[in-house]
């Protein structure tokens, strides 16, 4: 029976020839090896499927075919994983250095294999230049209750132990990944914080971007269900405060 990898590495893609490069080379980077690499096309047709192949991924495992949306392909990859954690690392998204999966094994051999392993994210452009970071900062310390507060750790910066996993909610087709981060968080025993260096770099357009309105939307009924009513009216009115002093700024 082959070793299971300490990670699965899921991309999810669809005619993404334009920004999948940085996210591949990325992967093929990573001084840490002990990986399986999932892509998950949506059946491109502008060579984003061409340089998956041509990018020599010794782990790397294609599928390409129609899919339902972003989170049912998420839910494809997912369901192909078999490693013990699995990280989400979209087209255009990339590692923050070669030796930011080292970062996390480490953090995960050091603290008895806790179920999510967490980091900070930094926003860069189309030319991988720094933009800024997230608007929101990833706490030290990480707990359920946190993330009434929104999106506090960014997906792609969020490792889980596959066995706490749950498939994403299609239902929501702009914000199913804050559902998802809020259901794991109820099933971890332990949440770890692998330092101030960003983790991920993060694509600075993307389709909760394009889509604000309607994630904003389903973010709401995300969080009525989970914290309550009252909690999601108070918590949007900090929202609005604090975009106010950050447009100030």
């Amino acid at each position: 029976m082959d070793k299971i990898p300490l990670f699965s590495i899921i991309t999810v893609c669809y005619n993404a020839a334009d920004t999948i490069a940085a996210t591949l080379d990325s992967v093929k980077s990573q001084t840490f090896s002990d990986y399986e690499y999932i892509v998950q096309d949506g059946g491109s047709d502008d060579g984003t499927v061409d340089l998956i192949k041509n990018a020599d991924i010794e782990c790397l495992h294609l599928v390409s075919g129609r899919d339902k949306g972003i989170y049912d392909a998420m839910n494809r990859g997912l369901g192909r994983a078999r490693g013990e954690y699995v990280i989400f690392l979209n087209a255009g998204d990339s590692f923050h250095g070669i030796d930011a999966l080292v970062r996390v094994a480490e953090a995960v051999e050091r603290n008895n294999r806790p179920g999510i392993v967490y980091g900070q994210t930094m926003l860069v452009d189309i030319n991988r230049y720094y933009v800024g970071p997230r608007h929101l900062t990833a706490p030290s310390s990480l707990k359920l209750e946190n993330f009434s507060d929104g999106m506090v750790v960014c997906h792609q910066a969020f490792v889980v132990l596959r066995r706490i996993t749950s498939f994403y909610n299609t239902d929501f087709r702009f914000s199913a990944d804050y559902d998802w981060c809020i259901q794991c968080l109820q099933h971890s025993r332990n949440n770890v914080y692998i330092g101030d260096e960003p983790l991920i770099e993060y694509l600075n357009e993307g389709t909760t971007t394009r889509n604000r309105f309607r994630s904003l939307r389903e973010r709401w009924q995300i969080m009525s269900t989970y914290f309550g009513l009252w909690m999601t009216v108070w918590k949007h009115v900090t929202f609005v405060v604090r975009a106010v002093k950050r447009k100030s700024l």
